[in-house]
């Protein structure tokens, strides 16, 4: 059967053996399922999901009562990405949405606030400023954290970008730590997704409530955008048995990265993309991963992340969420 046509035929029986398969996964389980954002970003950016809206969406269409908000979809007529105050209002009506749904706020995922690691102390220091505001949201809207990015200038030594983006991610650490919140970065690009780089910066942080959000998926240190010139020289950087060279990019070992990363997790993304016809995700081993997460001693929320293109956001969000409660019967 083709893919698409296998999922519209097992619909029934995978949804009819769900809630079950939900109940033995929490009854015996280290872990519960949050659903990140940015897996409806095509709906939310569309306008055919409003953001005030997803708590009530994400309630009724997935069973998931745990939210990992993006803040560029608080952005728009409410002029909040980054720079500007949130309005109060807004997100009291938020909060009485999740409150009447029943859902729990985990995180808020920040970009487009600022670089954390801009090598002007200046600059640095108004993208930390920036991220206040997301932080007054996150401590509102009850969550644990913010997750921000850690990137610099790509020209400076890898040494160099480290001591900055910890400077940063220190001082906007200490910030929210008055507020007993988290500052969590993800690897999201660049040096980032090199796991052992970002476990040194955050053993430069050395904060408690600095850490990591783990993402199955984001370990391309770099893209082949089509400038040859270009991505020859980054082969040339990111050279070793850790890294796969591919025409999409240079990937560091995802299950390399995990580990790496996870000493320092305070929450954990299960990115996703594409399905076989057994619902495995074909480019991550769950398996694995979910392997990894429980022998770093980790429990508590794994946020779904669906990217993929060829099922629909729904139903790709339901496939990760079929998947992870296997798993979870299975670790």
């Amino acid at each position: 059967m083709k893919r698409r046509h296998f999922f519209h035929t097992a619909a029934g029986v995978l949804t009819a053996g769900s809630s079950t398969l939900s109940a033995l996964a929490a009854a015996g389980s280290d872990y519960k399922i949050s659903l990140a954002q940015w897996s409806q970003h095509r709906a939310l950016k569309g306008g055919t999901l409003d953001n005030l809206d997803w708590p009530e969406y994400v309630n009724n269409h997935f069973g998931i009562n745990a939210l990992e908000w993006v803040n560029q979809f608080f952005a728009g007529k409410h002029k909040t990405l980054g720079k500007q105050p949130i309005g109060g209002t807004y997100l009291n009506d938020l909060k009485k949405r999740c409150n009447d749904n029943g859902m729990e706020t985990i995180l808020i995922m920040c970009d487009g606030v600022g670089s954390l690691g801009n090598p002007d102390e200046k600059k640095r220091t108004l993208a930390v400023e920036g991220h206040y505001a997301w932080l007054d949201a996150a401590k509102l809207l009850g969550g644990h954290s913010i997750r921000v990015n850690a990137a610099s200038d790509a020209k400076l030594s890898g040494e160099e970008q480290s001591k900055i983006c910890a400077d940063g991610l220190r001082k906007l650490s200490e910030k929210a730590a008055t507020m007993d919140l988290n500052v969590i970065v993800e690897n999201h690009g660049g040096l980032s997704s090199n796991g052992a780089w970002l476990s040194g910066v955050m053993k430069s942080v050395n904060l408690p409530n600095c850490g990591t959000l783990p993402d199955f998926g984001n370990f391309y240190v770099a893209k082949n955008r089509g400038n040859t010139e270009q991505f020859e020289a980054a082969k040339s950087l990111y050279t070793g048995d850790q890294y796969t060279v591919s025409e999409k990019g240079i990937e560091y070992d995802r299950y390399k990265g995990v580990t790496e990363l996870m000493p320092f997790a305070k929450g954990v993304s299960a990115k996703s993309h594409d399905f076989n016809e057994a619902g495995e995700e074909i480019h991550t081993d769950f398996k694995k991963m979910m392997d990894i997460v429980k022998a770093a001693g980790y429990k508590g929320y794994i946020g779904i992340e669906y990217e993929g293109s060829e099922l629909p956001e729904d139903e790709g969000i339901m496939a990760t969420k079929r998947l992870l409660e296997k798993v979870f019967t299975e670790i």
